[in-house]
């Protein structure tokens, strides 16, 4: 690899907290300062499995290219995480990453907390799959190359469930015998990293205490309704193929259809999991594409009716929220579609008048923070998230934590 420049900061080094975030055919990764005031991110990075010669790309915060590189495959995930690894010493002065943080998706009942990662916690975390087989192995499958490649850099989990963890029966149980509640058959919710991060932000903004919706909409999509910095309700359920419709996951379904299909047409229930979870929400009733920037603008009618859709099927989940939270007072956009999709935005808000919603047409298409109309009566909102901030965030009260369990007590 070609050597990385290193940063220009170098009289006033300290700590540093690598974020890695894999998904499907991608990693991506931030690097952030460890400061007195928290986290502040260095740069960020992107490994792109798609093609035949994976491409590494790292940008500092200004948008900059750091490095931009073709990567040989090298017959398994670990060379690459190696090349990652090694680009960040070149770039940090040695000795200084504390920690490898990482998302998992699904933490089930006994996740809860950020987490130092050894082999017990990995195998906890493998038997969750079922619950989310589309993203856990692949959140999970950089830990043990890193664990060849660095033994002795403590690895760490931070959960997308953590954040609905205290969410009240109510909001949490489903309508099934109670003995299934008891075995941990009950909404998780997801997203919790970005909400998590949402949170801080309304914080940060004096809105904390308002009855807020936050519309995480992307390629995977949820809402949570938010009150005092806390989940009080979530779209996601026991899996993330609940709620609302995604690029290619269904949402909330009648388990009917799911029985039907099994019962009298005979599909196996692999079957089923692969067209819930990658042959249906955008994709399936468009037939042309999962992605909304495609279909936004597309004349064909199957599209246009999956975009109608998808507002559709978010508008009348605010309206729920909003009922969790006996009114609301505040709606934020955030995700790639809600951060950056103005027609949608514009759209789910038109649905909402009825509520007290209304936008700015100008503000909304600038895309600026705040976009509520002068006399709307809810305040409407675009806030870019950042999971990899609530890790690398995570991350340092984990070290905390763990400083604190091996340092030996005092002696007078």
């Amino acid at each position: 690899m070609a050597r990385p420049q290193k940063r220009e900061t170098e009289a006033a080094m300290s700590d540093a907290i690598l974020v890695l975030n894999a998904g499907s055919s991608t990693i991506k990764f931030g690097l952030f300062d460890v400061t007195a005031s928290g986290p502040q991110l260095l740069c960020k990075g992107l490994l792109d499995e798609h093609d035949a010669e994976p491409r590494l790309t790292i940008k500092d915060t200004d948008g900059q290219l750091l490095f931009d590189k073709h990567q040989p495959k090298h017959g398994d995930e670990t060379g690459l995480l190696d090349d990652i690894l090694t680009w960040v010493d070149g770039y940090l002065a040695s000795d200084e990453l504390l920690a490898i943080g990482h998302r998992i998706v699904h933490g089930g009942q006994d996740f809860v907390a950020p987490v130092v990662i050894d082999d017990e916690v990995i195998e906890a975390l493998h038997a969750l799959t079922p619950l989310a087989p589309l993203h856990q192995p692949r959140s999970l499958s950089p830990i043990r190359p890193i664990m060849m490649l660095r033994p002795e850099l403590p690895q760490i989990a931070c959960f997308d469930t953590a954040f609905h963890h205290d969410l009240a029966p109510l909001a949490r149980r489903f309508a099934i015998p109670r003995r299934f509640d008891e075995m941990g058959i009950r909404r998780y919710g997801f997203h919790g990293l970005s909400y998590q991060f949402i949170a801080g932000r309304l914080a940060e903004l004096s809105l904390a205490s308002k009855r807020t919706v936050v519309a995480h909409l992307g390629s995977g999509s949820s809402l949570c309704a938010m009150r005092d910095g806390a989940s009080i309700d979530t779209t996601m359920g026991l899996t993330a193929l609940d709620g609302l419709m995604m690029a290619t996951r269904c949402g909330a379904i009648d388990p009917g259809v799911l029985l039907y299909l099994q019962q009298v047409h005979g599909i196996s229930a692999d079957e089923l999991e692969q067209m819930l979870y990658n042959e249906s929400g955008l994709l399936g009733v468009s037939g042309l594409s999962a992605d909304m920037r495609v279909l936004v603008v597309s004349e064909e009618p199957d599209a246009i009716e999956a975009v109608d859709m998808f507002v559709d099927r978010v508008a009348k989940e605010i309206a729920a929220m909003a009922t969790s939270l006996g009114g609301i007072e505040c709606l934020v956009f955030t995700g790639g579609i809600g951060e950056h999709s103005h027609q949608i935005r514009e759209r789910i808000a038109a649905r909402l008048r009825w509520l007290g919603v209304e936008i700015d047409r100008a503000a909304n298409e600038a895309g600026l923070q705040d976009i509520a109309a002068k006399r709307s009566k809810v305040e409407v909102m675009i806030l870019p998230t950042s999971e990899e901030t609530s890790i690398a965030r995570d991350c340092l009260a984990a070290l905390a934590l763990r400083w604190q369990e091996i340092q030996p007590p005092a002696t007078i």
